[in-house]
């Protein structure tokens, strides 16, 4: 996976717990299949033994669906697994150290609500930033809001990527036109859904006319 070449604009985040059902493998499949670019794992209350299977699988789905396949917060996983890359926030280990132990070939995504911790992020070697929470959700109760104005600055300040993360629906996804961002993050707006695959179609769809 070249990660120069990475489509951001439609960035799928799983949450098990918010699943409409069947398997997750089965959901992030579809996701894809439906126009996700990217997929990051995101386990907060999992095990690292079942954390580790669940990624094997994924890495085989993905693999396969040439997307890449990134795990949240647990470096370890990451290179255990040999994914394509590792997505941390401000509270995990610092970004020039996990830089120093996943090398330089892999994806470093890096969370920021602000414009000093996106400057920092692309500094330490992140190759993109997340940035939010653009709206308000259910997923995280410990984000700072970050206005559109504000999203905006942080993607004029920074070379590399901004993904906007947080609540995001088609919905509301207008509101962020303008601001001139390489993608965003959804999670409850594919992954809640009966048919992710079409969520995943009309979410595209939606994204591109704010891109």
């Amino acid at each position: 996976m070249d990660k120069k070449n990475v489509d951001y604009s439609l960035y799928l985040v799983t949450d098990r717990e918010l699943m409409y059902g069947g398997s997750i493998e089965e959901t992030v499949k579809n996701a894809v299949i439906g126009g996700c670019g990217i997929v990051q794992l995101r386990e907060k209350n999992c095990p690292a033994r079942e954390f580790y299977d669940i990624a094997i699988k994924l890495k085989k789905i993905c693999g396969e669906l040439n997307v890449p396949l990134i795990i949240n917060d647990r470096v370890d996983i990451a290179i255990a697994t040999d994914c394509d890359g590792v997505h941390i926030g401000q509270k995990d280990l610092p970004a020039e150290i996990v830089r120093k132990i996943i090398g330089k070939d892999k994806i470093m995504g890096v969370s920021a609500s602000n414009m000093e911790k996106a400057l920092e992020a692309e500094k330490n070697g992140a190759d993109y930033i997340g940035v939010g929470a653009v709206f308000s959700t259910g997923t995280k109760s410990d984000t700072n809001p970050v206005s559109k104005e504000l999203l905006g600055q942080i993607k004029k300040s920074v070379k590399i990527p901004v993904v906007a993360i947080g609540g995001i629906k088609k919905e509301n996804i207008e509101k962020l036109y303008g601001t001139g961002i390489d993608g965003v993050a959804v999670v409850s707006a594919i992954v809640s859904e009966p048919d992710t695959a079409l969520a995943a179609e009309k979410m595209k769809k939606a994204v591109q006319l704010i891109l």
